[in-house]
């Protein structure tokens, strides 16, 4: 059984990608799956969502339900399937709902500030 274990992350973060800041929270929340590197959730109402393409991009997780991807778009470059959410995930993981993550790249980071 995977453990999963959601809490606010500490402090402020922001996500950046082509040189553009996409969003800064004090409000993040942090994921931790197992044995996996936590994850960084972003309230939406943090980020441009602007910047943000819905894809046909989708995958399901048996312990947080079905993600939707979404690519990032800025001036100098689209990055594919760079970010998920789950708009409907399980009740147990409720509180990622209007939530963001993203797929860490060269074109993608997430620090904390």
């Amino acid at each position: 059984m995977t453990t999963i274990r959601i809490r606010k992350a500490e402090g402020t973060w922001t996500v950046r990608s082509g040189g553009a800041v996409l969003g800064e929270t004090a409000n993040a929340l942090e994921l931790s799956e197992g044995d996996l590197d936590p994850v960084i959730y972003f309230p939406r109402a943090d980020l441009a969502m602007a910047f943000f393409d819905k894809t046909d991009k989708t995958s399901h997780c048996p312990h947080k339900g079905d993600a939707t991807y979404y690519s990032i778009a800025n001036k100098s470059s689209v990055t594919e399937n760079a970010a998920w959410s789950y708009e409907a995930p399980i009740d147990a993981v409720a509180e990622i709902k209007g939530h963001l993550a993203f797929v860490l790249s060269d074109s993608v980071k997430v620090e904390q500030v």
